[in-house]
């Protein structure tokens, strides 16, 4: 008989987490904490050794294909730190879940992919195979949601698993509930 490897007798769970609009890196967004702690608070709760969290941060790249608009380039070195920068971003961001998930003692594993969110999700969906996704929701109103879209919605369609959303709560919501 094989044996039966760790991350079987675990229950998997992907958490699509992404930097606030509001503060930038290294914070998480409003709704990355607010779908982290509905996921600790209300499936994990007291059965830390039952579950394995994997944190997914999508960086993605502005349109024109410069993330800051200030920045010159003028040799290749100028890239690869710009590359850099990118990769030590995005580390930082995850480095508040996986201190989290240590604290508390849930098994954890974190990574970032760059590209558009809603299709790296699903992609990694169908190659981690979790057995639920977890991804924060705005709460955007249907006017919002034509011009800025939702990589949540696009989820719940398309990924090869469970998804739950979780929207903000009213008194975290921005003023402009763009923002996040």
């Amino acid at each position: 008989m094989a044996s039966v490897g760790v991350d079987s007798e675990v229950t998997r769970i992907m958490i699509g987490v992404n930097e606030s609009s509001i503060k930038g890196y290294p914070h998480a967004s409003i709704s990355s904490k607010s779908a982290f702690e509905w996921t600790l608070n209300k499936i994990i709760r007291s059965n830390t050794s039952g579950f394995k969290l994997l944190f997914l941060h999508v960086q993605v790249p502005d349109e024109d294909g410069f993330d800051d608009v200030d920045s010159i380039y003028a040799s290749p070195q100028d890239f690869r730190d710009a590359n850099r920068k990118d990769k030590i971003n995005g580390s930082h961001l995850l480095e508040y879940f996986v201190n989290r998930c240590h604290d508390i003692g849930v098994v954890c594993e974190a990574w970032v992919k760059r590209g558009d969110a809603k299709e790296v999700i699903c992609h990694e969906v169908k190659r981690v195979k979790p057995d639920l996704l977890v991804v924060g929701n705005r709460g955007l109103g249907p006017f919002q949601r034509v011009f800025v879209g939702t990589v949540s919605e696009f989820c719940v369609k398309h990924c090869e698993c469970p998804v739950v959303t979780i929207k903000r709560s009213a008194e975290e919501t921005p003023h402009d509930p763009v923002d996040d």
